[in-house]
């Protein structure tokens, strides 16, 4: 096994592909056509305020969401629910009538748009195209508080979005009612004179014993294209997003301060601005949209989670949270992560353009960033820093569809500055040749040329540098069993700047398998499965990386809890030195009663000291909760405890804390409360370089919020940093006031 062979593994693959290619299992492109549902044009106008007492909810047409779909397979769902849906020149009307046998039971809390998922909730999604591709989603709690957000099915992952739209909601004698209208505006969809034909689903999530998803159509589990198998509508015609200009004017103004000394000394200023900002958009098309934006407040008002930075091998991924590259992200994924909009410091500058004709879609964007970071992979561990020095940074994305669900696409990207770029070009695709077998593949080349202060400070090359990467993944998936193989390769010199890449040099080899066993409600599980996997993963002289193999049982049943325990022994190779590995880690989680969520994460076993390159034993705790108190106010706490010792004793342990409070005064306007502590206890002795014995931090954010719409807001902060060592105890090192005004304005 240690002498697996790349070459071999690839062909092994595509001989599997082609072989499925030529199968006779072509339901897939076979599917029988459903008969779609017409949707009536009305006239009239709506209140939207959830009593439905409108001439137009009687002429809208009827859907029953009926069908239990999970954990349930395909089985009459618990509850009743109706869809009704209509249209006007300017936006799609839809109405949920949820009926419940003990609506004392329903689960609502008054909360900030997008934190839904503790509540019962619907929601409606639309394919616009009809390609089983991309579908936008409407969502609401019983009191109308909404989400939205983009799923893109065929390529396994989707976009958090921000559209401006209405709702409302009410619970009632016999359930709960959501009415929505969604502008035209906010989609994009082909053109066409006459009639249109969508996808659709709508679905419902109760939540009891375990939580119910309900939807229109039965699923089959056989089957990887979930909307392939979509509800239809028709009708639509002449339809137009209308002139679909945007303007979002802001105000943002900081003060923030910061110790002479950093932990002595008095307050200084360290920045202060009154700053506007603009951002525009503009439907070019009823299915392209171009963005601007001028120097917008890219800060974020949501702080990330403290996450352990200790004993680690490679750099910490944040996920990206701006609503600039949020909006239109699905159109950027690749199999490579070859974009990570979060590498882009503090643009001050942007332009985006995003959309769909046809079987072709585009992405492109290009910003000027007034920092630039930088990220170097390696075979073992990666390094960063950053640069108080503009570039800038450009990505253009194009895909075709393919068959019924699968696509091809190409990537360029490209990152400038003084004395630096970073360039790559790519082609990748994600073929679902039958319902059961998909291939995915991405193949991306690279050029670098570094600052001479990086390159020297970095041990970086000093001149020109290419490399290239590509990843290969291949998955049998039924209702009960799934097979998959991964081939990935990065040359030692690849770089892709602006994405998330902390690995190269390295060839890995991952083959696993699944099984699952399916009960309805009632019983004691309503899913096990099982899986095995083994990895095996070289540098590119073959030299052993990792040879692991491992065994999970995943567990879900009643007081909607799950659990899973994983089981690992391997071997490890660092600084020229292998180690044998065993580990374990296990997690559960339920909701004895509805306000109450309880999660806990443990792991046990061998790990590597990577400051020092010896063997040591790991234990990490991390309990968890998230508490309703009532209609208004929510608590959610996560510590994580880790200790490692080692031969001559324990090495370090580190306690981090997160915890978040929410007072909702009503659906616009909620305070929250942020701190984050951590503590981290070091034994100098056994270090083979100087650390700190104690480390203390702690991070306290304060905010007033109030939105009427995801751009017409108004924000108020205040938040501080506290910093304690051996020799000081915590202080506070800095302050910030910050502010926000941002107007919506629509033509």
């Amino acid at each position: 096994m240690k002498k697996i062979n790349s070459l071999l593994f690839v062909v092994l693959i595509f001989s599997f592909a082609q072989l499925a290619f030529s199968a006779q299992d072509t339901d897939q492109q076979n599917t029988e056509e459903k008969i779609p549902y017409r949707i009536p044009k009305v006239t009239s106008k709506i209140k939207v305020d959830a009593f439905l007492n409108e001439d137009i909810w009687k002429q809208a047409v009827k859907i029953d969401a009926n069908i239990e779909v999970r954990p349930g397979e395909n089985i009459p769902a618990p509850v009743k629910t109706e869809v009704l849906m209509a249209y006007d020149d300017n936006h799609i009307y839809v109405a949920f009538i949820a009926y419940d046998p003990d609506p004392s039971k329903i689960r609502a809390h008054l909360c900030d748009r997008d934190n839904i998922w503790d509540d019962d909730w619907v929601i409606i999604l639309f394919d616009t195209f009809n390609d089983q591709r991309r579908t936008y989603d409407f969502g609401c709690n019983p009191l109308g508080i909404q989400t939205e957000f983009i799923e893109t099915p065929s390529g396994g992952g989707g976009g958090d979005w921000d559209a401006i739209w209405k709702s409302d909601g009410r619970i009632t004698n016999e359930g709960f009612i959501v009415e929505m209208a969604i502008p035209f505006r906010v989609l994009n969809f082909p053109r066409a004179p006459g009639d249109q034909i969508w996808g659709f689903d709508a679905v419902r999530s109760y939540p009891r014993n375990v939580r119910h998803h309900i939807g229109t159509f039965p699923r089959d589990r056989n089957n990887n294209c979930y909307m392939c198998q979509a509800e239809k509508l028709i009708g639509f015609a002449g339809v137009s997003p209308g002139r679909n200009i945007e303007f979002d004017p802001t105000f943002y103004s900081i003060l923030t301060q910061e110790r002479e000394n950093w932990t002595s000394g008095e307050f200084k200023e360290k920045e202060k601005k009154y700053d506007p900002g603009l951002t525009a958009r503009w439907g070019i098309t009823p299915n392209l949209t171009l963005s601007s934006t001028l120097n917008p407040d890219f800060s974020n008002i949501e702080a990330d989670i403290y996450q352990l930075d200790i004993n680690n091998q490679f750099a910490i991924y944040y996920p990206e949270k701006r609503p600039f590259f949020l909006e239109g992200g699905d159109y950027f994924e690749t199999p490579l992560n070859a974009v990570h909009t979060r590498t882009l410091a503090e643009p001050d500058c942007g332009v985006k353009l995003t959309g769909k004709e046809g079987a072709n879609s585009v992405g492109f964007f290009t910003v000027q960033d007034e920092i630039t970071n930088f990220l170097f992979p390696g075979v073992e561990g990666s390094a960063s820093t950053s640069l108080a020095k503009k570039s800038y940074g450009s990505v253009l994305r194009y895909k075709r569809d393919v068959s019924k669900s699968s696509y091809v696409g190409v990537l360029l990207s490209d990152r400038e500055g003084n004395g630096y770029y970073n360039r790559g070009v790519g082609i990748d695709g994600d073929f679902k040749f039958t319902k059961k077998d998909r291939l995915m593949f991405g193949f991306m080349g690279s050029s670098t040329q570094y600052p001479e202060a990086i390159s020297k400070d970095y041990d970086q090359p000093t001149t020109d540098f290419r490399g290239g990467a590509y990843h290969l993944f291949y998955a049998h998936e039924t209702r009960n069993f799934e097979i998959y193989g991964l081939h990935q390769e990065a040359d030692q010199d690849f770089r892709a700047d602006l994405g998330f890449i902390t690995q190269t040099g390295i060839r890995n080899n991952e083959l696993g398998g699944t099984y699952k066993w399916q009960r309805d409600p009632g019983h004691w599980y309503t899913q096990i499965s099982l899986t095995g996997e083994f990895e095996y993963g070289r540098d590119k002289q073959n030299t052993l990386l990792n040879r692991d193999l491992s065994l999970r049982l995943n567990y879900q049943g009643p007081f909607q809890s799950h659990s899973h325990w994983l089981g690992e022994q391997g071997t490890r190779r660092y600084n020229g030195k292998e180690f044998d590995l065993q580990w374990m880690q296990g997690c559960f989680g339920l909701r004895p009663v509805a306000p109450l969520f309880i999660h806990f994460f443990w792991r046990y076993g061998d790990q590597i000291d990577y400051a020092n390159t010896q063997l040591g034993t790991r234990i990490q705790l991390m309990p968890s909760f998230e508490l309703n108190l009532g209609l208004h106010l929510k608590m959610e706490f996560l510590h994580t405890f880790e200790r490692l010792n080692v031969n001559g004793g324990r090495l370090y342990s580190a306690n981090v804390s997160h915890l978040k409070l929410i007072y909702q005064f009503n659906k616009r306007m909620f305070i929250r409360t942020i701190l984050q502590y951590k503590d981290y206890q070091r034994n100098v002795n056994l270090y083979s370089n100087s650390v700190e014995a104690e480390t203390k931090k702690l991070f306290t954010q304060f905010l007033l919020s109030y939105k009427i719409n995801p751009q017409t807001v108004f924000f108020l902060g205040y938040s501080d940093d506290y910093y304690e060592d051996e020799n000081i105890s915590l202080i506070q090192t800095n302050r910030t006031i910050f502010a926000k005004i941002g107007y919506a304005y629509i033509l």
